[in-house]
């Protein structure tokens, strides 16, 4: 990451930095790499499960690292993103209900909460995402990618509640495979592992539109730039996800606005 000139990251998946808050930090240091967020899928809807001491916890660590996001996801309770179970009314109540409770627990941490709509989650598609924003105050992190496969049109979402939006991962997608997801034929895995997502401004997303909406709406906040791959193998040097990230990076500098 370094190499390729970044100057912040999020966490990642478990495992990929150390768990320990002061190890992280100094390893990002040395890196000259600063932690602007991290994904934490949480079980939200569950009325017999209650999510504040795991997000208790989170928002500790985070605030001891100096992490300034809590990117969450409204997490099935299953392992993978390919199935889902239907939210009756009791579940949406419970869901509502804990993103006010995380929202007030995040604001004494010190610490910011989005929610990410995603594929394979309780939010996944555009009725979802709307019932979040009327029943609720959570922010949103805009995941451009994952708003499209989901049904949700990112630049429409911007124009319509972009005050609502709080941090930002940029995804371009193949429009072809992402109708095929939502139409059933391909689970989220296979169409990962066929090539859904595409380096920026080589997709179907309007990368462009978006990031020039959230500006003029005043979005001040981090662009993350995100590339979901599947690896089979160790790629050459300099090419695979290195190649991807190197084409997406130029993209996004000859914008006028916005910083990755």
């Amino acid at each position: 990451m370094r190499a390729l000139g970044l100057s912040a990251t999020e966490l990642g998946p478990d495992g990929f930095l150390p768990p320990s808050p002061e190890h992280r930090r100094t390893l990002l240091d040395s890196y000259g790499l600063r932690g602007i967020g991290g994904f934490v899928p949480v079980v939200l809807h569950n009325p017999e499960y209650d999510p504040i001491p795991e997000a208790r916890a989170t928002l500790r660590a985070f605030a001891e690292g100096d992490v300034e996001t809590v990117v969450l996801a409204a997490a099935t309770g299953a392992d993978g993103y390919d199935a889902r179970p239907v939210l009756d009314g009791e579940g949406w109540k419970t869901l509502l209900g804990n993103l006010g409770r995380l929202l007030a627990e995040a604001g004494d941490f010190g610490r910011a909460v989005t929610l990410h709509p995603h594929v394979g989650t309780m939010i996944e598609n555009r009725e979802e995402v709307d019932r979040v924003l009327d029943g609720s105050d959570m922010p949103l992190c805009l995941d451009t990618g994952h708003l499209l496969i989901g049904g949700t049109d990112p630049l429409d979402l911007v124009s319509r509640a972009a005050a609502r939006v709080a941090h930002v991962h940029l995804k371009d997608v193949d429009a072809t495979l992402a109708a095929q997801v939502r139409a059933g034929r391909l689970s989220y895995t296979q169409a990962v592992r066929a090539g859904v997502y595409r380096p920026l401004g080589r997709g179907d997303v309007d990368v462009a539109g978006i990031v020039s909406g959230l500006t003029a709406a005043g979005y001040d906040g981090w662009y993350v730039m995100e590339q979901d791959l599947i690896l089979d193998g160790e790629p050459p040097a300099g090419e695979g996800p290195e190649a991807e990230v190197r084409a997406s990076l130029a993209y996004l500098a000859s914008l006028p606005e916005g910083r990755a």
